[in-house]
């Protein structure tokens, strides 16, 4: 244990080498308890008030990248369409080639577009590579270990196809609800789901992503 030494030089108790003077100057510069309960209640309120900033910043560049993720998909599919004269589908309605949750998974589409098979690309040309994660079931923005496509929040890409060749697409969402009519004149679209994974029917209202507006 430490000793405690005092002694007395010109007229000043000196305590282990210090004044009482330089201990007064010592814990007048010190934080009070109340001080620093005061300061940490204040980087609280702080943080509470950039967190939404953040996340509404990190969510708008995840709208970014899938808006972005469904052009590039999109121009992909139509420069298929352009080697071959045909989409890489083998369906022939428009109703069955739809892909994505709720119905064919997108790596069908996804693996004749990266060259991964040779049924309906026979030249084996890569139209699109997008990155891949192949440790992960869904990875996010990336194709997973299943071959499928997904979002930035975790869920498969949709596509919907002109199988049929009438040179339009149904609209996955209610007509003149922000996504255009009933029928979309495009051989292809795509879209997400967004971040509460539900393929809403108004898209006014939902926050679904999609590539053709």
């Amino acid at each position: 244990m430490r000793s405690l030494s005092v002694s007395r030089a010109n007229g000043e108790m000196e305590v282990n080498g210090m004044t009482k003077q330089q201990c007064r100057i010592t814990n007048e510069n010190a934080f009070t308890l109340l001080e620093l309960l005061v300061i940490i209640a204040i980087i609280a309120v702080l943080a509470g008030l950039l967190f939404p900033v953040g996340q509404s910043v990190l969510e708008r560049a995840k709208k970014v990248q899938a808006k972005n993720d469904l052009t590039e998909l999109v121009i992909a599919t139509n420069a298929f369409y352009t080697e071959y004269g045909r989409y890489p589908t083998a369906q022939r309605s428009d109703a069955s080639a739809i892909y994505g949750p709720g119905h064919l998974k997108n790596d069908t589409v996804l693996n004749e577009l990266r060259a991964k098979t040779s049924v309906l690309n026979t030249r084996q040309i890569v139209f699109y590579s997008p990155a891949e994660d192949t440790s992960q079931l869904s990875p996010k923005g990336k194709i997973g270990i299943d071959g499928q496509f997904y979002d930035p929040w975790g869920s498969a890409y949709s596509i919907a196809i002109d199988a049929d060749y009438d040179n339009q697409v149904t609209n996955p969402y209610t007509a003149d609800t922000g996504a255009g009519p009933a029928a979309i004149r495009q051989g292809v679209i795509s879209w997400s789901i967004g971040k509460d994974k539900n393929q809403g029917t108004s898209f006014n209202t939902s926050d679904d992503v999609i590539s053709w507006q």
